[in-house]
């Protein structure tokens, strides 16, 4: 994976498109072919080992499709290469997407879209975000509690402190969760209004015994606050997610 995700940032064409992505996410192949002198055909074989390699995801709206920055695997190649050797990157690695500033006419489209491939069956990884012992092994400390029910209320601690709070809006364990989100104790997202988060969760439809987890990310409109936050830290629970699953340990930080 990471000799893909190397190989793929190589091409100086495909760090454009992910420059492009980073300025304003969610763009659909007539926009990214825009600024680049090339033809259709090639942006769309970049776009496409772009998408390989993990470093976009794609969502349809309507008859388009659109192109999402995934952050996750940039996460990963700096807890892996980086932060060993400078902590200052952290903050340029950890959130490409830092503004969202893209105004948009689609009504319930995408604005931020994470996808990661875990070595775990979808009920562990269903376990994994339900679970409070599991959630403070990997959730920046905090844990998750709700009776999981739809249109219950769940709450997110850390320690003594609520951090968030929302309503379980779907469920479909093991593969689907939907629910809105608004941060409580973070300061300048008072008057945030509440966001939704929707965990995708199934088999990877290539890799016998890896699930596939997309979280995607949406109202953000009037949530600006809340919605850096997330930006910057929902490539770490992803990432805490993985390690967890995958070797039983807490990752540094998470």
């Amino acid at each position: 994976m990471e000799k893909d995700i190397f190989k793929a940032l190589a091409d100086p064409s495909r760090r454009t498109l992910l420059d492009l992505l980073h300025a304003s996410n969610g763009q659909t192949l007539n926009e990214l072919c825009a600024p680049l002198d090339m033809s259709r055909f090639g942006v769309m074989k970049h776009l496409n080992l772009l998408e390989e390699a993990g470093l976009i995801t794609t969502r349809k709206a309507g008859r388009e499709k659109l192109h999402y920055l995934n952050a996750v695997p940039i996460r990963q190649i700096y807890e892996r290469w980086v932060s060993k050797y400078t902590e200052p990157w952290a903050i340029g690695l950890t959130s490409l997407q830092n503004e969202l500033e893209r105004e948009t006419n689609m009504e319930n489209t995408p604005c931020h879209v994470n996808r990661i491939a875990i070595k775990a069956t979808p009920e562990k990884v269903w376990q994994a975000i339900t679970d409070p012992a599991m959630t403070s092994k990997f959730w920046h400390n905090c844990a998750i509690r709700s009776d999981w029910q739809i249109e219950s209320p769940f709450e997110l601690w850390n320690g003594e402190e609520k951090r968030a709070e929302g309503i379980i809006l779907d469920m479909d364990p093991p593969s689907k969760l939907v629910m809105s989100w608004r941060f409580v104790s973070f300061p300048g997202t008072e008057t945030d209004t509440p966001i939704r988060i929707t965990w995708e969760i199934g088999p990877h439809a290539e890799l016998k015994g890896v699930t596939l987890v997309t979280v995607v990310h949406d109202e953000l409109e009037h949530a600006a606050h809340t919605a850096k936050i997330i930006e910057n830290g929902f490539p770490i629970v992803l990432s805490g997610l993985k390690t967890l699953l995958e070797t039983g340990e807490a990752l540094a930080g998470g």
